[in-house]
């Protein structure tokens, strides 16, 4: 996704790192950067508020339940193997998460 205009930060980053953004888990100078872009790229604008309503609602619908930590171990390192490319995103959702990649 891209709205055609020039920006200090690319619209393809910002989305890739949306999550982190709206986790507040990058640095300030990457918030910052990331703030400016949705002042000025109203599709990214968009993506964000509609990803933002989503975690609110699993928040408030799901968040009273405690994922057991070896669930969460293993769901963060497929998320690692995506972003390193050693598994690309169209197949992560297909690939099963098994107990050997604990």
């Amino acid at each position: 996704m891209s709205c055609g205009e020039p920006h200090e930060t690319d619209c393809s980053e910002v989305l890739d790192h949306l999550y982190e953004f709206l986790d507040s888990e990058m640095p300030d100078l990457d918030r910052s950067k990331f703030q400016q872009h949705f002042e000025e790229c109203s599709p990214c604008l968009e993506k964000y508020g509609l990803e933002q309503a989503v975690k609110k609602l699993v928040k408030r619908c799901c968040g009273h339940d405690d994922v057991p930590s070896d669930l969460r171990a293993k769901v963060m390192g497929r998320i690692d193997l995506i972003r390193s490319g050693q598994i690309p995103e169209r197949d992560a959702a297909a690939a099963p998460v098994t107990p050997s990649e604990s």
